[in-house]
Protein backbone atom coordinates (compact mmCIF):
# COMPACT_ATOMS: atom_id res chain seq x y z
CA UNK A 1 0.00 0.00 0.00
CA UNK A 2 1.11 3.19 -1.03
CA UNK A 3 1.88 5.81 1.96
CA UNK A 4 -1.10 7.71 2.91
CA UNK A 5 -1.67 10.95 4.94
CA UNK A 6 -3.77 9.51 7.11
CA UNK A 7 -0.85 6.99 8.09
CA UNK A 8 1.34 9.92 8.67
CA UNK A 9 -1.06 11.37 10.38
CA UNK A 10 -1.46 8.52 13.13
CA UNK A 11 1.89 7.66 12.99
CA UNK A 12 3.32 11.47 14.84
CA UNK A 13 0.19 11.29 17.04
CA UNK A 14 1.55 8.07 18.18
CA UNK A 15 5.00 9.14 17.99
CA UNK A 16 3.59 12.32 20.34
CA UNK A 17 2.06 10.01 23.05
CA UNK A 18 5.02 7.88 22.97
CA UNK A 19 7.55 10.64 23.82
CA UNK A 20 5.05 12.11 26.30
CA UNK A 21 4.89 8.71 27.78
CA UNK A 22 8.94 8.41 28.47
CA UNK A 23 9.39 12.01 29.30
CA UNK A 24 11.11 13.27 26.10
CA UNK A 25 9.84 17.17 25.39
CA UNK A 26 9.85 18.20 21.31
CA UNK A 27 10.17 21.74 20.50
CA UNK A 28 6.85 23.82 21.11
CA UNK A 29 6.83 23.96 16.82
CA UNK A 30 6.70 20.24 16.98
CA UNK A 31 2.80 20.52 16.75
CA UNK A 32 2.33 23.00 14.92
CA UNK A 33 -0.27 22.69 11.90
CA UNK A 34 0.56 23.05 8.43
CA UNK A 35 -1.33 26.48 8.67
CA UNK A 36 1.10 27.94 11.61
CA UNK A 37 4.24 27.17 9.03
CA UNK A 38 2.32 28.88 6.72
CA UNK A 39 2.24 32.13 8.69
CA UNK A 40 5.92 32.11 9.30
CA UNK A 41 6.49 30.88 5.16
CA UNK A 42 7.91 34.70 4.85
CA UNK A 43 9.99 34.36 8.67
CA UNK A 44 13.89 34.23 7.63
CA UNK A 45 13.80 33.18 11.54
CA UNK A 46 12.30 29.85 10.61
CA UNK A 47 15.10 29.25 7.78
CA UNK A 48 17.30 26.69 9.67
CA UNK A 49 14.61 24.40 10.51
CA UNK A 50 13.11 24.54 6.94
CA UNK A 51 17.10 24.37 5.26
CA UNK A 52 18.54 21.86 7.44
CA UNK A 53 15.57 19.68 7.62
CA UNK A 54 14.32 19.90 10.91
CA UNK A 55 11.28 18.13 12.53
CA UNK A 56 8.93 15.09 11.54
CA UNK A 57 9.96 12.97 9.29
CA UNK A 58 7.89 9.47 8.45
CA UNK A 59 9.14 8.03 4.95
CA UNK A 60 8.21 3.93 3.70
CA UNK A 61 10.94 4.27 1.66
CA UNK A 62 9.29 4.00 -1.41
CA UNK A 63 8.72 0.24 0.25
CA UNK A 64 4.58 0.16 0.25
CA UNK A 65 5.03 -1.54 3.36
CA UNK A 66 5.52 0.98 5.99
CA UNK A 67 4.67 -1.00 8.90
CA UNK A 68 7.74 -3.41 7.94
CA UNK A 69 10.10 -1.02 6.36
CA UNK A 70 9.56 2.49 7.53
CA UNK A 71 10.37 5.12 9.82
CA UNK A 72 8.97 7.74 12.38
CA UNK A 73 11.98 10.24 13.51
CA UNK A 74 12.48 13.88 14.31
CA UNK A 75 15.60 15.82 13.75
CA UNK A 76 17.01 18.39 16.82
CA UNK A 77 19.68 19.93 14.99
CA UNK A 78 21.53 19.37 12.09
CA UNK A 79 24.02 21.35 10.05
CA UNK A 80 24.96 21.66 6.24
CA UNK A 81 28.05 21.08 4.41
CA UNK A 82 29.52 24.31 2.84
CA UNK A 83 26.89 26.55 3.92
CA UNK A 84 28.53 29.18 6.26
CA UNK A 85 24.92 30.13 8.03
CA UNK A 86 24.59 26.36 9.06
CA UNK A 87 27.97 25.43 10.87
CA UNK A 88 27.10 22.87 13.13
CA UNK A 89 29.08 19.15 12.04
CA UNK A 90 26.63 17.18 13.84
CA UNK A 91 23.15 16.71 13.40
CA UNK A 92 20.85 14.51 16.49
CA UNK A 93 17.51 12.78 15.74
CA UNK A 94 15.35 10.93 18.41
CA UNK A 95 13.76 7.84 16.62
CA UNK A 96 10.08 6.58 17.21
CA UNK A 97 10.37 2.47 17.44
CA UNK A 98 7.67 0.27 17.31
CA UNK A 99 9.04 -3.29 17.48
CA UNK A 100 10.59 -4.75 13.93
CA UNK A 101 9.64 -1.99 12.04
CA UNK A 102 12.94 -0.88 10.13
CA UNK A 103 14.67 1.08 7.48
CA UNK A 104 16.38 -0.77 4.22
CA UNK A 105 19.81 -1.56 4.99
CA UNK A 106 21.95 1.26 3.44
CA UNK A 107 25.29 2.88 4.59
CA UNK A 108 26.53 6.43 4.41
CA UNK A 109 29.96 7.22 2.50
CA UNK A 110 30.71 10.65 5.20
CA UNK A 111 28.29 10.41 8.11
CA UNK A 112 29.13 8.72 11.68
CA UNK A 113 26.72 7.84 13.52
CA UNK A 114 26.16 6.46 17.47
CA UNK A 115 22.65 4.96 18.15
CA UNK A 116 21.37 5.16 21.80
CA UNK A 117 19.03 2.95 23.39
CA UNK A 118 17.09 5.59 24.99
CA UNK A 119 13.71 3.87 26.80
CA UNK A 120 11.32 1.40 26.52
CA UNK A 121 12.74 -1.83 25.24
CA UNK A 122 16.29 -2.82 23.39
CA UNK A 123 17.54 -1.86 20.49
CA UNK A 124 18.75 -4.70 17.78
CA UNK A 125 21.49 -3.51 15.50
CA UNK A 126 22.55 -5.62 12.31
CA UNK A 127 26.13 -4.12 10.82
CA UNK A 128 28.61 -5.51 8.17
CA UNK A 129 31.04 -3.39 5.79
CA UNK A 130 30.22 -2.25 2.26
CA UNK A 131 32.65 -3.29 0.03
CA UNK A 132 34.47 -1.63 -2.91
CA UNK A 133 32.05 -2.71 -5.15
CA UNK A 134 29.10 -0.97 -2.20
CA UNK A 135 27.80 -4.30 -1.85
CA UNK A 136 27.82 -6.46 1.50
CA UNK A 137 31.64 -7.99 1.90
CA UNK A 138 30.49 -10.45 3.90
CA UNK A 139 33.36 -9.31 6.59
CA UNK A 140 33.76 -8.99 10.14
CA UNK A 141 34.23 -6.03 11.81
CA UNK A 142 35.32 -4.11 15.06
CA UNK A 143 33.15 -1.96 16.64
CA UNK A 144 32.45 0.09 19.84
CA UNK A 145 29.65 -0.52 22.29
CA UNK A 146 29.67 2.03 25.31
CA UNK A 147 33.57 2.47 24.21
CA UNK A 148 34.40 -1.13 24.73
CA UNK A 149 36.04 -2.62 21.43
CA UNK A 150 34.14 -5.74 20.40
CA UNK A 151 34.46 -8.37 17.12
CA UNK A 152 31.11 -9.25 15.12
CA UNK A 153 30.82 -11.57 12.69
CA UNK A 154 29.19 -10.47 9.37
CA UNK A 155 26.04 -9.20 9.82
CA UNK A 156 26.16 -9.80 13.42
CA UNK A 157 23.60 -7.90 15.26
CA UNK A 158 23.94 -6.21 18.58
CA UNK A 159 21.83 -5.92 20.99
CA UNK A 160 21.69 -2.38 23.14
CA UNK A 161 19.36 -2.62 26.26
CA UNK A 162 18.48 1.29 26.99
CA UNK A 163 21.46 3.41 28.33
CA UNK A 164 23.92 1.69 25.63
CA UNK A 165 24.97 2.75 22.52
CA UNK A 166 27.06 1.70 19.32
CA UNK A 167 29.49 3.56 16.71
CA UNK A 168 28.88 3.31 13.09
CA UNK A 169 31.65 4.29 10.98
CA UNK A 170 31.18 5.47 7.54
CA UNK A 171 30.93 2.64 4.76
CA UNK A 172 29.22 0.28 7.30
CA UNK A 173 25.79 -1.40 5.81
CA UNK A 174 23.07 -1.21 9.03
CA UNK A 175 19.52 -1.44 10.12
CA UNK A 176 18.21 -1.11 12.94
CA UNK A 177 15.21 -1.67 14.85
CA UNK A 178 12.69 -2.19 18.61
CA UNK A 179 13.30 -6.26 19.74
CA UNK A 180 9.66 -7.96 19.18
CA UNK A 181 8.53 -8.24 22.84
CA UNK A 182 10.17 -5.41 24.23
CA UNK A 183 9.37 -2.01 25.16
CA UNK A 184 6.21 0.02 26.33
CA UNK A 185 2.57 -1.56 25.40
CA UNK A 186 0.09 1.22 23.11
CA UNK A 187 -1.68 1.18 20.94
CA UNK A 188 -1.66 -2.44 20.06
CA UNK A 189 2.57 -2.85 19.79
CA UNK A 190 5.38 -2.56 21.97
CA UNK A 191 7.52 0.58 21.64
CA UNK A 192 10.90 2.03 22.29
CA UNK A 193 12.83 4.99 21.75
CA UNK A 194 16.36 5.45 20.25
CA UNK A 195 18.75 8.50 19.51
CA UNK A 196 20.86 9.01 16.51
CA UNK A 197 24.11 11.59 16.92
CA UNK A 198 25.97 11.83 14.15
CA UNK A 199 27.83 13.91 11.80
CA UNK A 200 25.99 16.27 9.32
CA UNK A 201 23.14 14.04 8.34
CA UNK A 202 22.80 14.76 4.29
CA UNK A 203 19.49 12.66 3.76
CA UNK A 204 19.20 13.85 0.05
CA UNK A 205 22.93 12.88 -1.22
CA UNK A 206 24.56 10.43 1.33
CA UNK A 207 22.43 7.57 2.11
CA UNK A 208 22.87 4.42 -0.21
CA UNK A 209 20.28 1.26 -0.13
CA UNK A 210 20.99 -2.13 -0.76
CA UNK A 211 18.58 -4.40 -1.86
CA UNK A 212 15.88 -2.03 -2.77
CA UNK A 213 15.53 1.45 -4.51
CA UNK A 214 15.16 3.39 -0.83
CA UNK A 215 13.40 6.32 -2.07
CA UNK A 216 14.03 8.85 0.93
CA UNK A 217 10.75 10.98 0.48
CA UNK A 218 8.35 8.74 -1.53
CA UNK A 219 5.07 10.06 -3.01
CA UNK A 220 2.14 10.55 -0.63
CA UNK A 221 -1.53 9.59 -1.36
CA UNK A 222 -3.39 12.74 0.24
CA UNK A 223 -6.31 10.91 0.90
CA UNK A 224 -7.13 13.53 4.33
CA UNK A 225 -6.03 16.19 5.18
CA UNK A 226 -2.26 16.96 6.74
CA UNK A 227 -2.66 17.53 10.27
CA UNK A 228 1.82 18.12 10.80
CA UNK A 229 3.98 19.42 8.54
CA UNK A 230 7.13 17.10 7.09
CA UNK A 231 10.69 17.90 7.04
CA UNK A 232 10.67 18.42 3.38
CA UNK A 233 7.36 19.70 3.19
CA UNK A 234 7.40 23.49 4.66
CA UNK A 235 6.42 26.45 3.01
CA UNK A 236 9.07 28.83 1.97
CA UNK A 237 8.50 32.47 0.74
Amino acid sequence: MKLHRSTINRAIEQALTVTSHFGIALPPWARWTPSQWAEVALDQAYDEIRDCMLGWDVTDFGSDDFENLGRVLFTLRNGRHEEARYPKPYAEKLLIDPENQRAPAHFHRSKREDIIGLAGGNILVQLEPAGDDEKRSGQSMTIKVDGITREIPPAGIVRLEPGMSLTIPPRTIHQFWAEEGTGWPHDGKRWSLSREISSVCDDRNDNFFIDVPGIRFPEIVENEPPRFTLCHEYPRQ
